[in-house]
């Protein structure tokens, strides 16, 4: 879209709605995929520090622009609290982000273990119709539970799998 890889949260309907107002309003900063599932099956390269990419809504629209501000890959199993925390889905711990990502992921077909690659991603909103550019120094708390996806166009579509609420 617009020249850029697009980036989708979640499954479509409630949970996408649901992550995407997360992201705008600053509460949602990461968001995770599995290598070998969101990137090696799909053809699809890794996403690389500012790199912006168009996240769009639960129709496909522009929803605002996003930068990658950090890519860091990491077996499932030392995935940090600090990561769990910026996805902003309101984890109570590390274990819980664990064993619902482990659920999605086994629910997508796709069983994770401790030694699974996972791509942490932190990103921030650069750029919001209506709203004009993001300041990237204002703080947010998170405030939901739900997952995260990513899609690269411009033909078609890689999701992130995350986990469910």
């Amino acid at each position: 879209m617009d020249g850029r890889r697009v980036l989708e949260f979640g499954t479509p309907g409630e949970l996408r709605i649901r992550l995407t107002e997360l992201a705008l309003s600053g509460a949602k900063t990461a968001t995770a995929g599995l290598l070998a599932l969101d990137y090696h099956a799909e053809g699809e390269e890794l996403e690389h520090v500012g790199e912006r990419l168009v996240l769009v809504d639960d129709s496909g629209a522009r929803a605002a622009e996003v930068e990658i501000r950090r890519v860091v890959l990491t077996p499932f199993a030392q995935v940090t609290w600090e990561f769990a925390e910026a996805e902003g889905e309101d984890y109570r711990s590390i274990d819980d982000w664990r064993e619902a990502h482990r659920r999605y992921w086994s629910g997508q077909g796709h069983e994770v273990d401790d030694s699974s690659t996972v791509v942490c991603l932190w990103f921030r909103v650069v750029d919001h119709p209506g709203r004009g550019p993001r300041d990237p120094n204002i703080a947010t708390t998170p405030t939901l539970r739900g997952i995260a996806r990513r899609a690269s166009p411009p033909d078609r579509t890689r999701m992130c799998r995350g986990t469910a609420p």
